[in-house]
This record gives structure tokens, sequence and C-alpha cells, in this order.
């Protein structure tokens, strides 16, 4: 938590006990897309903010001059980039292969040693119960933060080798799921939508030039924010599950 500013949760609409934010997307610049004003208006209101990104998008491209390797390594740096234009506190790779990922226990337990080590109050996802989500590393990212946040982060008897590196249980406040057909959450981004733009320009190896990039992104976050009263917005499913 920020040193120098106590977060302000009012100013967002949630508990004013809340102090920190976790976001899990299955590739680099699924956090930008998806929530990037929002996660610029959490760092704002002097929340931490760890972005975790299950994948470093080793196969996210059309280009045959190019290793899965090396392109790893690109993203990796880009996502590190857009973070900092953010904000963003923390980012941490946990490297499963592009296109691989399962809603198993493996990549669970992954999720779940993450949310114990960083202890996030909220925490955001893909939302797995959209139909018709096509890419299944976000339906298997979905799912299985879901699955890490309700009930296993938070019961000991999970995965206790986490104990003993000194990851105790947490209980996860509130489940933010982006993408979904029945959102109740609108963040006003008017305020970040610049750093947003920003941090999507910092992932070069997929919006390539970016011409007309700022101008979409504005336009998409006006539709959001118009039926809800304000300029621009980014939406949300919220299930509260510590009360």
């Amino acid at each position: 938590m920020s040193e120098t500013k106590r977060p302000n949760g009012a100013a967002l609409g949630v508990d004013e006990e809340y102090a920190s934010v976790m976001i899990v997307v299955a590739h680099p610049d699924d956090a930008e897309f998806s929530s990037a004003g929002t996660l610029a208006r959490f760092v704002d209101e002097g929340f931490e903010v760890t972005t975790i990104v299950c994948t470093s998008g080793d196969k996210g491209t059309d280009r045959r001059d190019i290793t899965s390797r090396e392109l790893a390594e690109l993203r990796e740096a880009e996502q590190v980039e857009s973070s900092r234009r953010l904000g963003v506190q923390s980012t941490e790779f946990l490297r499963g292969g592009d296109g691989e990922l399962a809603p198993d226990l493996e990549l669970r337990g992954k999720i779940v040693r993450m949310i114990r080590k960083h202890r996030p109050d909220i925490v955001i996802t893909h939302d797995p119960f959209r139909p018709y989500a096509l890419h299944p590393d976000h339906r298997a990212v979905g799912t299985a933060t879901v699955d890490a946040v309700y009930p296993t982060a938070r019961d000991p008897l999970y995965f206790p080798e986490h104990l003993d590196e000194g990851f105790e249980p947490h209980k996860v406040a509130e489940l933010w799921l982006y993408g979904s057909e029945a959102p109740d959450k609108f963040i006003d981004i008017s305020s970040t939508v610049d750093k947003k733009v920003a941090a999507l320009k910092a992932h070069a190896s997929q919006v390539g030039t970016a011409e007309t990039l700022g101008e979409r992104i504005r336009d998409r976050a006006r539709d959001r924010g118009k039926e809800h009263g304000v300029e621009m917005a980014e939406s949300f499913k919220v299930i509260r599950l510590r009360r």
C-alpha cells in the first residue's frame, strides 16, 4: 500500500477498508484492453495494484521471423513497460504456454499462490461464464481464477505447501469479471483514458503503429459510459465474497 496516500475506496465506490487489487489475465495486453483505465484509477486513489499474466503470449503474432522464446521476451518487456505507464506496482508472469492453458489444478494452484502472496481485496479477471467466449486461454484463466478465489485460496488444506513458503490463506473480498454480458459496476475512466491508451501503445507487437487506437478506445469507453451517467467507462460484474 502507498505510504504517501491512504487508499480512497469511496472514490471508486468500494469499501473504505480495501487497499489492494489484483488482475489475473491470460496474455500481455489483456489487462490493458479490458481494465487499464480502472487500474489507473485504483493507482491514483492510493491502492496497491498487481498484474498477474498467465502466459507470455509466445504465439500471438503472424510473423515468421521470430521464435516463440523471442516473442515471449518481447511481450514480457512490453507488459512491464505498460504496467509502468499505469503505475502498477507489481507484475508477475506465470509463463504457461500460449494457447495451452487448461482450468486444472496446476493453473489454479499457481493463481492461489499469487493470491496468498499479494493478498488482494479485489481480484479482476476474464468472465468465464460469458457465452461464446472464443479464446480458450481466456476461458481457462477466468475459470481457474474464480475457483482459486473461492474456496481454494481461503482454506489451508488446499495447497498446504504454500504455508511452508510463508503464504497464508487469504479471503478475497470481491471478484470483478470483465467482458460480462450482465455488468453491474461501471468505473468512470474519463480521467485515466489517456493512460489506458498510452499503456496499450506499449504493446507495439500487438497494436502496431496504433494510429487510430486512441479514437477506438475512447469511442468504446463512451459507449459504455453514456448509459450510466459518465463520459467514459469500463464495466464489470461484481461478486461479493467477504462481508
